[in-house]
């Protein structure tokens, strides 16, 4: 007679027979969901459904429209178009996973493409995907693991095996292929069937798949040739200076040259910013209002800082304008879906306000300006200021691109600057390194040393931050007339030293221990890096601590 055991799922108790395997179990239960489970959760904890239950568990499935299941869909993507590239061109032929673009991932091959060959990629993938084709998670010996990937000339994988302490390492064979992914991996290629593909240049796509923002249907692929073009900028910087990957960053901390690439690195971002400032300045007759906006810690307070100082070095005086202290009053201030204040709407700014002072002040007035004081939930106005012929308007905010303020001010009046961290270094060919983590690993630890908020609040505040970005600021990133790039090529060596230490303060039964671990995780893959030589007029001193502007 078989053993059972009894499980909960949704609230319910079923009996189940012990040694059932998740993905036996989640077949019961898929009708519950439009997209194909993929990973499930055990007494809080994160499984792949090939993991056999041998207990009375608790179970929570996971498909697509979580951020959990859709890193693992889009891991499990990446598998199967490679898989289908190595079918079709050979076992030279190869892809390197760069960055998102349009709700998608841009990606380029080491081969030429023509339209028909991206039209038989999609079609070896929906036949890979038909097939329903098993992957499977082995655990093997990290010096055989460095033996594979030897024998398929892939450098970059040797050199991540190199750098992990472990003695065993977990690979994913598909088919007779093996590979290393360090997300969670969906059980078979059945499970990721929604995709497409726009080809962008003769040598790179765009791999698209449904979003925890945009779950119902791939929209069409919409190219944003600025945004496109400065990364592009920086990964041929990367190239150049041979840091394209954490394997490359983990040689040059390990040969103790770290110093010399902190200074090149910082040098450049400093001179881009300069260029930035001489742009303007030679619009200066013209420019009177400078717009700023960017995603949460993109290093905004620093560049704007560092851009003012810069604009006064050509004779301009900025004067600065938060948007911020334009709100509307506490007992008007829109509320989201939960009752709470909701700040991040365009609804919370006092338009009219902001719009009559700003056409006050370019007419030379002398206006009496706001400041939001947040525990009273209103303005106040103690703070005069006024434009004289060499002052120029710095105006920073979440709306700042937004076509929807300043419409009474012309266009040529306006010059606009999107910032953000542009992560542009990669793990290895197949994983990149999301820029969404490179600021959340930067939002952790500023929240901790400035605002005593600990790494569980910043955890579960993450999703509404990102939910507002995406709907606020994303948007709006073709209408800059610049973009700034503040990812600096070696910071992830240094937040390391400062985040680690807080995201082993996540208890295991806490709901944002998962995500801890996973970070965790990924930082495992790259050397710590001292903070010893890092200017203090660092954007990266923002978040660490010890910067010349806000310390």
């Amino acid at each position: 007679m078989m053993e059972t055991m009894e499980v909960e799922i949704k609230g319910k108790k079923y009996q189940m027979t012990r040694g059932m395997t998740l993905e036996e179990i989640a077949k019961e239960f898929q009708k519950e969901y439009k997209y194909p489970i993929l990973l499930a959760k055990v007494n809080n904890r994160l499984k792949e459904l090939s993991k056999k239950l041998e207990k009375p568990s608790k179970i929570e499935f996971i498909d697509l429209t979580t951020r959990d299941g859709n890193r693992t869909h889009i891991s499990g993507l990446t598998y199967v178009l490679l898989y289908a590239i190595k079918k079709l061109f050979g076992e030279e032929a190869d892809i390197i996973v760069q960055h998102s673009l349009d709700k998608g991932i841009y990606i380029e091959t080491t081969f030429r493409l023509t339209e028909n060959r991206v039209k038989n990629i999609k079609e070896t993938m929906n036949k890979i995907i038909a097939a329903d084709i098993p992957i499977i998670k082995s655990t093997v010996d990290r010096k055989e693991a460095i033996k594979y990937f030897e024998s398929k000339n892939d450098e970059a994988k040797v050199g991540v095996m190199t750098y992990i302490t472990n003695g065993y390492i977990s690979l994913y064979r598909l088919g007779n292929y093996y590979n290393y992914f360090y997300n969670l991996m969906p059980s078979s290629t059945g499970k990721v069937k929604d995709f497409d593909i726009t080809m962008v240049k003769e040598n790179g796509f765009v791999l698209q798949f449904p979003t925890i923002y945009q779950s119902v249907k791939i929209p069409t692929y919409k190219h944003h040739p600025h945004m496109f073009e400065v990364f592009q900028e920086c990964r041929d910087w990367a190239k150049l200076i041979g840091v394209e990957n954490a394997v490359d960053l983990n040689r040059i901390v390990s040969l103790g040259k770290i110093g010399d690439l902190i200074k090149i690195d910082e040098t450049l971002q400093s001179n881009r910013l300069l260029n930035l400032a001489r742009e303007i300045n030679k619009k200066r007759k013209e420019i009177k209002i400078v717009l700023m906006a960017g995603p949460s810690s993109s290093g905004k307070t620093t560049t704007s800082k560092k851009l003012r100082m810069y604009l006064e070095s050509f004779g301009l005086h900025p004067k600065v304008l938060s948007m911020d202290d334009y709100f509307v009053e506490k007992e008007i201030t829109p509320v989201d879906k939960n009752g709470k204040p909701d700040y991040e709407c365009l609804e919370a700014i006092d338009l009219k306000l902001f719009d009559k002072q700003v056409e006050a002040l370019l007419k030379g007035e002398t206006v009496k300006i706001p400041t939001y004081i947040f525990p009273l939930g209103k303005k106040e106005f103690n703070h005069e200021i006024k434009l004289e012929d060499e002052d120029i308007l710095l105006i920073e905010g979440i709306h700042a691109l937004d076509n929807k303020i300043l419409t009474n001010i012309p266009r040529n009046k306006k010059y606009k600057i999107y910032i953000s961290a542009l992560t542009e270094i990669n793990i290895d060919n197949h994983n990149r390194v999301a820029t969404t983590d490179n600021r959340l690993l930067r939002r952790i630890i500023r929240d901790n040393r400035t605002r005593n908020n600990n790494v569980e609040h910043t955890l579960m505040t993450w999703d509404d931050v990102r939910h507002g970005e995406e709907k606020y600021i994303f948007p709006y990133q073709d209408e800059a007339d610049f973009t700034f790039n503040s990812a600096l090529i070696y910071e992830i060596g240094v937040l390391k030293t400062y985040v680690e230490p807080l995201l082993y303060s996540v208890h295991q039964d806490s709901p944002c221990y998962e995500e801890a671990k996973r970070l965790i995780e990924f930082l495992r893959l790259f050397l710590p890096i001292p903070a010893d030589v890092i200017p203090q007029d660092s954007i990266l001193r923002e978040f660490i601590g010890n910067s010349y502007f806000n310390e």
